[in-house]
């Protein structure tokens, strides 16, 4: 059963609350702190991108750098820099924009999506997981395989992708769910995807994991945007790996393999950030004044700061 992590106060009244599960992992796999259901299978949504990113890497994509790989892991805000950086792989690989299959959609951050609005509209290029889908395509041409159908379950990319899953993160074969991108979506377990994301962290240099996550924490930009949770965290906490998923779920580690996982149940995103900031407290990170701002974003009335979104006291 879940438990309360996530309360909005206004005016000095609790005004409500969200309720979730969240595992935190020490440096050597084992929980800290188990709060709600961790052991049954969830759908992580985005979070589950690191590793389709790593089967890619695994099947002979090879980015031209490291922005590219971090694309390929990224929900990004649909702004120019991220779709030059979508176009330019698709280039590399003779794709144009309609070869996605991502559903066509409309810049996440505000400024890019009046843009668009004011210029061709909606296309598959600014949707949130077109960096990889494009990286999708590429490998599907690495590996000679048709580019038609790469979405469908039984494509043996998607196969891939499956069997990787698994293979980091130890979850038994399940049924697969299709995800918002109309890819489909493996189940992991909370306390199964801290230590997928742990294992991306601890790996030796010129891992593909560690490949994966050095990429991500040099251009957290790239996988997020302006503003962007993955962003912030990391920006404020060096040596942090992290990955946001739709549906309120979150994971990341640490350098050393401390870790976490949690599933929002009401998949609010005003409780991430204080969600998150209280699991990097709890994980005994060097806490400073940008820790403190993430921590309780305000609740405005009229303009001014009326409340606070806050983890539970004493939750973690």
């Amino acid at each position: 059963m879940s438990v309360e992590l996530v309360e909005v106060v206004r005016s000095g009244f609790r005004e409500c609350v969200h309720r979730g599960s969240v595992v935190v992992l020490g440096a050597d796999g084992e929980p800290i702190t188990e709060l709600g259901e961790t052991h049954g299978p969830i759908y992580p949504r985005s979070t589950n991108k690191p590793m389709q990113a790593l089967a890619l890497l695994r099947l002979g994509f090879d980015p031209v750098d490291d922005e590219e790989l971090a694309l390929s892991t990224a929900s990004h805000f649909g702004e120019p820099d991220h779709v030059a950086l979508v176009r330019r792989l698709l280039d590399r690989f003779g794709f144009a924009p309609a070869d996605l299959a991502c559903p066509a959609d409309l810049p996440f951050e505000e400024h890019a999506r009046a843009a668009a609005l004011t210029g061709a509209g909606p296309s598959p290029l600014y949707m949130n997981c077109s960096g990889k889908h494009a990286a999708m395509l590429a490998t599907c041409r690495i590996n000679g395989w048709p580019v038609t159908g790469y979405l469908d379950i039984d494509h043996p990319l998607q196969r891939a992708v499956a069997d990787t899953i698994a293979d980091v993160t130890g979850e038994p074969e399940t049924d697969l769910g299709i995800d918002g991108c109309g890819l489909p979506i493996v189940p992991v377990s909370l306390i199964n995807l801290a230590r997928a994301f742990a294992g991306f962290t601890t790996a030796p240099p010129g891992d593909p994991r560690r490949r994966i996550a050095d990429a991500v924490r040099a251009h957290p930009r790239v996988i997020s945007g302006t503003s962007g949770p993955d962003l912030l965290a990391m920006s404020a906490t060096p040596g942090l790996f992290c990955k946001i998923g739709a549906d309120g779920v979150h994971a990341g580690a640490l350098p050393d393999g401390r870790a976490f996982a949690y599933k929002i149940d009401d998949g609010a995103d005003r409780a991430r950030m204080p969600l998150t900031l209280a699991v990097l407290r709890a994980l005994d990170i060097e806490w400073t004044d940008e820790h403190t701002a993430l921590a309780a974003p305000a609740v405005l009335g009229g303009g001014a700061r009326v409340g606070v979104v806050r983890a539970v006291p004493g939750v973690l």
